[in-house]
């Protein structure tokens, strides 16, 4: 007995020794003629996407298209139920195709059409289906409203601030930004996840500077929603000091931040799995925490990364792998890890596969009674299922068929007969998706036609491989056989070799190969035939071709070239120097059998190609011609310059619309002549000016000119080399040519209207050598854009006609013809030109408006009907104003603005509005001619914004104590400030200090700030802020001069009228005591002085007997009430009466009696008196007392 699963393996095997024995499917050729004749079941051509996501505010479109014979007709399914489109008004249906439009310009919510749809294209052979649908309306929900509180973290902390965006569809683009929209940094310490979650390895005392706001772009809406901002507190445990914080070898420890190991903050744990699907990217993601950031590495367990296919993202944070396949499957896993240790983390993954086709079915087309078979093979992880359908319905509820066999994934036809054509569909699923796929079958009787031209002649080339081409059709597919010259035995073998496609090929082409070739294709139902007739040529060959040659300048080297060829085929010979075209010109002659040049100079030298061509083979042969010159040495010591000018020109050939030029070229003086340049004068139109012509090689001397009809040409020609221009040789004489009618019109033709009841018509008109005739003239012609319209013509010699009395706006069909007392020129092209434009009449209405931010708007209007624009649609416009600002008090420009939307559109955006303000707006529509009439005025207010900066920011230093600060508040608050924000650090050179933050309240325009360094200069940053955020910076510094509001204030008081007084009576006062004090030394050296003194004279001074004492230079004695220093100096005391109180600093005083015995000097510190050598002041007073 034999075993099921024998049993099973031998039916298994006889099906596949079956299915290699059916015959081979025919293929209908791509001829347009038979496909239209021949019956074709429905195929599917283009369908929507099976995921198709739409936009909300556009019309929906859902493709199907088929192709067949007869054209298909269409119907759907939605949800698996019948749709019918004729009761729903807001749908219809392509004509000729099956694509579904819902329209919703009425109204109508996209949302009610969502659903799963399917498309079924039929004829009289069969049903194609489409793919499933699955049809979803594009979402952008809004964030949901949450008070987001401070976050505080410890410095050296991890931290990970969640998004959570709204589930939108398709999913929304992540992005993080501050709320004043400058991106946030990221780098391998701070970085968002794919989640979109903003992870820090550890938080630094810098990451409180901003705030973190997450942001979320919807595709199809282009827009863009917020998360409320977080902000964060970090505490720290040290003060921050930014000098020693950037100097400082390692900045953890200079902050007090501990440091840690790596942990892992998504994924958490140590191990974690993934399942991903066939031919889609995986993307593996670890982010650690960690003092100091960790370094992310990643590897496969038990080999190397897939090559070719990974990609690192994020920092090293995500590894990317493409087109994720079977060999991917596996363990992954990432380590982690900074100098104080390492983790990993081990991920599984899994890959899954949604069906994929390993043979996809494809379209049989049999012949009554031959055997066939549909092969559906399909692959994926689970293994997929396979089901069968015939036009739609499953193939088990289908009417019986004893021709058809189904065996799992394959459907054998076994005799098939006519009316047995329908479509198949082959579904394979699993879990993960689906895979269809329609393929028909259809069944032709066809007699054999043959599909090549009839009577084809074919030339080769003598023992060359040819292929006569005989391609044929029919069903059953015909036996083809190749006779010659009408014999009866079939051409395969030897020499030939017969090719299922009709082809018959021959390895090599004698002359008795020569003949009739008929090839004749039969089946039961007929025969064709055609004939090919066969050529065979002999080859092109150059029997003697050119030699290498070595020449003297001047001489005459003769390159030969001596071709033998079939006589019956043209031959072209042609020569190319250094593989260029070769011109022939004066100097060189051509000849059947070589080439000769005359007077050969050094610029022929080169290599010479002959190649001798016909339509079937070409030959070619080189050689190099060396032309012996003047010496290198001997050519160098000769000077360069421009040619002479030609001369003799004389004309020759004279013909009807051409001439010979020939003139004799002058010295080329050292420099090669490289070109020629041959020009013209008229004088009929413009006497005296030369036109260029044409340019020609060096090399000639001899030109055929093209001329004009009706111009009387005198020519001259000018020689060009390396240094120059020649001067241009004298004229020749002239030639008159005969005039003719105009062979073309003009150009440029245009008809627009200049005033609302007129079209001006405008062209471009002919030139001197255009006109060929006296009298030019143009007629124009103009009708309006109307078959039984009448044309209207009027003659003018200017290139402009103005037609009066036209409607508003219409087209007019424009003919302008060129016309002189010869003729006229051909008929000319008819041009669309438009009557004058008229303002247009209507207004766009709903106009509707939607505020995006704080400066921008989206605006949407119902557009004007074309019939009232009465002009060619040019733009819509919106013109808008600022009626006022929300803050009370403030003036604003109420000028009008507006913003164009070219185009005939319904929707745009207006922007760069300012914030918390009113505005009003209205809509128009323009055209060529103006604006129309204006909308409905809508008004609408604008929410805040952030402010602009401070209007200035004045900074005074009255001493080095202090600075004052004094600002104005911003120009544009855009809403009401809530204060300000005051940041300073000092700086000297490239060192700076830590920066100090003060919030000062928004009415406060002034800040005193204590200096603690009088050596350093401050830096300030000024910005004011609204409830929306921070505005812009204002950056100042405080002068350069350590004591420049010293020395300020110490001018202003030295200016004063009183102090300017007391210092002239002071120094009047003490040039008197001099001038006593030098009369007193020349009597003898003694003067009284009176006893007024509050302490008297000692008296055992020897000169108190008679009242007076003697006056030395060796006097040193110290005065009464001084002090005498250590060295030995005086030391004098302060005085009540002093100049501290006028000036700033001084120590001069007077002595009792009024006389002056200090110096004005300038108070020094100690330290500043040491390191600087002068301390006096410079005044009138020091000046002065020099002197003494």
């Amino acid at each position: 007995m034999v075993p099921p699963s024998a049993r099973l393996a031998r039916a298994a095997l006889a099906l596949a020794l079956c299915l290699q024995h059916l015959a081979s499917a025919i293929e209908v050729p791509l001829d347009s003629n038979i496909q239209s004749e021949l019956p074709q079941p429905p195929t599917i051509t283009k369908q929507s996407v099976k995921d198709y996501i739409v936009d909300p505010r556009d019309n929906i479109f859902i493709d199907c298209e088929a192709k067949g014979n007869p054209l298909p007709t269409f119907s759907w399914t939605r949800n698996g139920k019948f749709f019918n489109v004729a009761k729903d008004p807001k749908v219809s249906m392509r004509r000729r195709s099956g694509t579904l439009v819902i329209d919703f310009h009425s109204g109508g919510r996209p949302e009610d059409y969502e659903g799963e749809y399917q498309c079924f294209a039929r004829n009289d052979f069969g049903t194609a289906l489409s793919s499933k649908i699955h049809l979803q309306v594009s979402k952008s929900p809004l964030w949901p409203k949450e008070k987001v509180d401070v976050i505080e973290v410890d410095e050296g902390a991890p931290l990970s601030l969640q998004c959570n965006p709204p589930p939108g569809l398709p999913s929304p683009v992540i992005f993080w930004m501050s709320s004043s929209m400058e991106p946030i940094h990221q780098d391998k310490r701070v970085s968002q996840g794919q989640n979109g979650d903003l992870y820090f390895s550890n938080v630094l005392l810098q990451d409180a500077q901003t705030d973190y706001s997450c942001n979320a772009r919807f595709h199809f809406t282009h827009t863009i929603q917020q998360k409320n901002p977080y902000t964060l507190k970090v505490k720290t445990k040290k003060p921050h000091n930014e000098t020693s914080f950037r100097n400082h070898t390692d900045m953890y420890s200079a902050r007090g931040v501990s440091e840690t190991t790596p942990s892992f903050m998504y994924p958490y744990g140590t191990s974690s799995s993934q399942m991903v699907l066939r031919g889609v990217d995986l993307l593996l993601e670890c982010i650690a925490s960690g003092v100091p950031a960790p370094d992310i590495m990643w590897y496969k367990k038990g080999g190397e990364l897939p090559a070719g296919k990974t990609k690192l993202e994020n920092f090293n944070k995500a590894l990317r792998i493409s087109n994720v396949s079977e060999e991917d499957s596996g363990e992954y896993f990432c380590l982690a890890s900074n100098k104080m240790g390492s983790i990993r983390h081990t991920i599984s993954v899994r890959v899954k596969a949604a069906p994929y086709w390993l043979d996809e079915p494809q379209n049989l087309i049999l012949a009554p009674g031959e055997d066939g078979r549909l092969v559906c093979r399909a692959n994926g992880n689970p293994k997929p299922m396979i089901q069968w359908l015939v036009n739609g319905e499953p193939i088990e509820a289908s009417p019986p068929n004893p021709s058809r066999e189904v065996a799992g994934d394959t459907i054998v036809f076994r005799d098939t007969q006519i009316g047995s054509s329908a479509v198949y569909q082959c579904n394979a699923s699993n879990e993960h998706g689906y895979l269809l796929a329609n393929a028909f079958v259809s069944v032709l009787d066809v007699p054999p036609r043959i599909l090549a031209p009839r009577n084809q002649l074919i030339k080769v080339i003598q023992y060359n491989r040819t292929r006569l081409d005989c391609p044929f059709f029919g069903s059953p597919i015909p036996t083809l056989r190749w006779f010659k010259n009408g014999q009866g035995n079939t051409l395969d073998g030897g020499n030939y070799k017969a090719h299922e496609n009709g082809s018959l090929e021959m390895n090599m082409a004698r002359k008795e190969d020569q003949g009739i070739y008929t090839c004749v294709a039969t089946n039961i139902l007929g025969k064709a035939e055609a004939q090919v007739r066969l050529e065979v040529k002999d080859p092109t060959r150059i029997v003697r071709g050119p030699e290498d040659q070595v020449v003297k300048r001047g001489s005459m080297p003769r390159l030969h070239c001596r071709v033998k060829h079939d006589p019956t085929l043209k031959l072209t010979v042609t020569w190319l120097k250094d593989d260029a075209p070769l011109y022939i010109g004066n100097r060189m002659k051509k000849e059947d059998d070589g080439l000769t040049i005359y007077g050969v100079a050094e610029r022929d030298q080169g290599d010479y190609t002959c190649v001798a061509s016909t339509e079937l083979d070409k030959d070619s042969a080189k050689a190099y011609l060396t032309v012996l010159a003047i010496p290198a040495n001997r050519l160098r010591d000769l000077p360069k310059e421009r040619p002479d000018r030609p001369r003799d020109l004389e004309l020759t050939d004279l013909a009807e619309r051409s001439v010979r030029l020939t003139w004799i070229p002058g010295d080329d003086n050292n420099s090669p002549i490289t070109d020629y340049i041959v020009q013209f004068e008229e004088d009929r139109y413009q006497p005296g000016t030369w036109h260029n012509h044409s340019s020609y090689p060096g090399s000639v001397n001899s030109a055929v000119l093209s001329l004009s009809p009706y111009v009387n040409y005198q020519f001259r020609v000018i020689a060009v080399n390396d240094v120059g221009s020649s001067l241009p040789s004298m004229p020749s004489e002239r030639y008159q040519t005969n005039g003719a009618r105009p062979e073309i019109n003009p150009t440029g033709v245009q008809g627009a209207g200049t005033q609302r009841n007129n079209m001006e018509i405008t062209w471009t008109p002919l030139n001197a050598t255009q006109a060929y005739g006296p009298n030019l003239r143009y007629i124009v012609r103009w009708r309006r854009r109307d078959p039984r319209g009448s044309w209207h013509n009027e003659t003018v010699k200017t290139p402009r006609h103005v037609v009066w009395n036209t409607p508003i706006y219409v087209p007019y069909e424009i003919k302008v013809q060129a016309e002189n007392d010869f003729g006229r020129a051909p008929e000319p092209d008819t041009v669309i030109g438009y009557s004058g434009e008229d303002y247009p009449k209507a207004a766009p209405t709903d106009v509707r408006i939607r505020v995006l931010n704080s400066t921008a708007i989206a605006l949407t209007w119902t557009r004007v009907h074309l019939d009232t624009i009465q002009g060619q649609l040019k733009e819509y416009r919106a013109y808008f104003w600022r009626e006022s600002s929300l803050l009370k008090n403030l003036w604003v420009s109420k000028k009008r603005q507006y913003v164009s939307f070219p185009g005939d559109r319904n929707r745009g955006i207006v922007s760069r509005l300012f914030p918390y303000s009113n505005y009003k707006l209205e809509m128009v529509v323009s055209n060529g001619r103006g604006d129309g009439p204006r909308s409905e005025v809508k008004e609408f207010p604008m929410p805040e914004g952030v402010p602009s900066s401070p209007r200035y920011l004045r900074i005074r230093q009255p001493n080095l104590e202090t600075i004052n600060l004094e600002w104005d508040h911003p120009e544009h608050p855009n809403g009401v400030l809530t204060g300000y924000n005051l940041r300073y650090q000092a700086f000297n050179g490239s060192k700076t200090g830590r920066t100090l933050v003060e919030n000062l309240s928004p009415n406060q325009t002034r800040f005193t700030l204590q200096r603690t360094d009088p050596i350093s200069r401050y830096r300030f940053f000024l910005r004011a802020r609204t409830q929306v955020g921070d505005g812009e910076t204002l950056v100042e510094e405080s002068p350069a001069l350590l004591n420049e509001a010293y020395t300020k204030n110490q001018v202003d008081i030295a200016t004063q009228g009183w102090f300017i007084g007391l210092m002239c009576a002071i120094a009047l006062l003490v040039l008197i005591l001099l001038i006593v004090c030098f009369i007193k030394r020349s009597r003898g050296g003694k003067y009284p002085v009176r006893d007024n003194k509050d302490e008297h004279l000692n008296p055992e001074d020897k000169n108190v007997e008679d009242g007076s004492f003697d006056y030395s230079d060796e006097d040193n004695k110290p005065l009464p009430n001084s002090q005498t220093s250590l060295d030995g100096t005086i030391k004098q005391q302060e005085s009540d009466d002093s100049l501290v109180d006028y000036g700033e600093g001084g120590e001069g005083q007077f002595n009792e009696d009024g006389s002056f015995i200090g110096q004005y000097t300038v108070k020094k510190d100690k330290e500043e008196t040491e390191g600087n050598e002068s301390s006096e002041a410079t005044s009138p007073v020091n000046a002065i007392y020099s002197l003494a």
